[in-house]
C-alpha cells in the first residue's frame, strides 16, 4: 500500500513537470479531443444523475420540513447540499466509473500491445502525449460537468417540489437564493476541479502500470474505478474542512 502511494506520488510529480515545461503547447489537439472524449460523452449520465439526485432530495426533505411547518425551507437544503456536496461528489463518483474506466483501460490496451514503448523508441515521452493532455482535459470539463449537476438538481428540485409535493415556489425560491451564498458555488468548484485530476491520475497511473495482459487490463481498469472513488470520499471530507470558512467570504 505505502509502496503503491510512493509510486502514484512520483507519477504525479512528473505530470507536473510536463506541466511546467509548457510540454502541452504541442498537444493542443490532443487536449481538445479528449475534452470532447471525456466531457461531452459524459454529459447524459451526469445530467441524469443531478437531476434525479435533486428530486430525491427535495422529495425527502419536504416530507420531513413538512412535519415542522418548514417546507419552503427545502430548496435551501437543495440548494447548500447541491452546491457544496452531492453535485461535485456525484458526479465525481460517475467520472470515476465513465472516465476513469475509459482512461484505464484505453493506457492498459496501448500498454499490453507494447504501443507505449513504441512512443518511447520513437523520442516521444509518454507522459506529453498521453497522459499530460488526459489530466488537463480533465481537470477543465469537471467544473463544466458539476455545473450542469447542480443547475438540473436545482431545476428539478423546483419541479419535484412545486408541481408534484405542492410547494409554494415564490416562498422556496426567496429561501434558496437567502441562504445559497456565491461561496457554496465556488466550492463545488473548487473540489470539482480537485476531483477530476486525482480520477485522472489515479486512472492514468493504473493504465500505465498494469500487467501486459487482457487479464491484466481489466484487474487495472477495476481497480481504478474502486481507488478514485474511495480517495474521492475521503478527500472529500477533508476539502470540506479546509473550504468550510470560503463561504464567509462572500
Amino acid at each position: 500500500m505505502i509502496v503503491e502511494l510512493g509510486k502514484l506520488m512520483i507519477f504525479v510529480r512528473q505530470i507536473f513537470s510536463s506541466f511546467f515545461h509548457l510540454k502541452l503547447a504541442r498537444e493542443k489537439t490532443e487536449i481538445i479531443k479528449q475534452m470532447f472524449h471525456l466531457g461531452v460523452k459524459s454529459q447524459s449520465v451526469i445530467m441524469i444523475t443531478g437531476a434525479f439526485t435533486g428530486m430525491v432530495l427535495c422529495a425527502q426533505t419536504y416530507l420531513q420540513f413538512e412535519k415542522l411547518k418548514m417546507e419552503s425551507a427545502s430548496m435551501a437544503v437543495v440548494g447548500v447540499a447541491m452546491c457544496t456536496e452531492l453535485g461535485p461528489v456525484l458526479t465525481a463518483l460517475m467520472m470515476a466509473g465513465r472516465v476513469g474506466a475509459s482512461i484505464t483501460a484505453h493506457l492498459g490496451t496501448m500498454n499490453a500491445n507494447h504501443q507505449i514503448d513504441a512512443l518511447r523508441t520513437l523520442g516521444t515521452h509518454p507522459f506529453d502525449y498521453l497522459v499530460a493532455p488526459r489530466v488537463v482535459a480533465t481537470m477543465a470539463v469537471s467544473p463544466i460537468l458539476v455545473a450542469e449537476s447542480i443547475s438540473l438538481g436545482i431545476i428539478a428540485g423546483f419541479v419535484a417540489g412545486s408541481a408534484i409535493l405542492g410547494m409554494n415556489f415564490f416562498y422556496a425560491y426567496y429561501n434558496m437564493i437567502r441562504y445559497t451564498h456565491m461561496g457554496h458555488v465556488l466550492i463545488g468548484f473548487i473540489k470539482s476541479v480537485f476531483f477530476g485530476a486525482l480520477i485522472s491520475s489515479i486512472s492514468c497511473y493504473k493504465g500505465m502500470h498494469c500487467e501486459k495482459s487482457a487479464e491484466g487490463v481489466g484487474i487495472s481498469t477495476t481497480e481504478s474505478v474502486v481507488t478514485a472513488s474511495i480517495a474521492i470520499l475521503i478527500s472529500n471530507f477533508f476539502l470540506t474542512l479546509c473550504l468550510k470558512n470560503l463561504v464567509n467570504v462572500f
